[in-house]
Formats: C-alpha cells, structure tokens, sequence
C-alpha cells in the first residue's frame, strides 16, 4: 500500500506517542497505520507489508489491541481475511476509561496519605496537591461532557 511522506511521517509520530503512553513499537505503528491510511480498513498482509514488520509482531501488536478493544475487525462475504480498523465509538470510550483509571489511582493516593509517615511535609504537601487536582477533574468532567453532547450530538 502506498503511503505518502506526510502519513508515514505521521505514522511515526503518532507511534512515538503511544510508546511513550507504554504500547510497544510495533503496537504503536498498527495504531497510527490504522488511523492515517487511506482505506478505512486493513488487512494483516496490507499492516505487515506497509509497516515492514514481521508477521509474528504484527500479530502480537494486532492481538494485544483486540484485547485491549483499541481496534475490531470485519469480514466480507466471500472473503476469509479478516480487515482491522480502529474502534468506531473508541475515542469517548477510552477517554472514560482513562478518568476510571485516574479516578483508582487517586484512591490509592489518598490511601498513601493515610500509612505513611515523612519527615518532610513537602512531599505529602504535593501529594495533596495532586489528589485535590484528580478530584477536581472528577467532580468537573461529567459536566463538560453533557456540555460537549449537547453541543455535538
């Protein structure tokens, strides 16, 4: 599949991003391709090939997104590939899903607060901080995004 030099360009990029947020390399180029490329969905031939990744990462990266619900996949009548894409409703449902993840880790926190003793305050200073800020984002969110559907939907 022919990309042009802005998609591959992209594809790094978005990639980069991903593995700084902990996906693997070749988990990180599936996501971009799947996002940049030009046909809504793919194949795992047309993923290894753009990509030049071998089959077994590429089965591995497109694995670990399935299970992850990051992509699906589709068939076509008369056809036994299976074509990947990125999960159509996966934009709101991952942003949920990371504020479920922030909201269990703010639990913790606040229980770090409560078993531990310093020295130094300022740590615990900052901590609250921090806690207050997830909160906040907590108390806030469910607000903004009635707010974006009335304004999107």
């Amino acid at each position: 599949m022919a990309l042009s030099e802005k998609q591959r360009e992209l594809i790094e990029e978005i990639g980069i991003y991903h593995e700084n947020n902990g996906f693997q390399p070749a988990v990180a180029r599936v996501v971009g391709l799947l996002l940049v490329s030009d046909k809504p969905e793919l194949t795992f031939d047309e993923i290894s090939e753009t990509l030049n990744i071998s089959k077994s990462a590429t089965s591995n990266a497109l694995n670990m997104l399935l299970n992850t619900g990051n992509i699906e996949y589709t068939t076509f009548s008369g056809d036994r590939k299976r074509y990947f894409r990125i999960k159509s409703t996966n934009g709101r449902d991952l942003f949920t899903k990371k504020m479920e993840d922030l909201s269990g880790l703010n639990d913790l926190l606040k229980r770090v607060l409560e078993v531990r003793k310093r020295e130094n305050p300022e740590h615990d200073i900052r901590l609250k901080n921090f806690i207050g800020f997830l909160d906040y984002l907590k108390e806030q969110l469910p607000g903004l995004i009635e707010n974006w559907k009335k304004n999107n939907e």
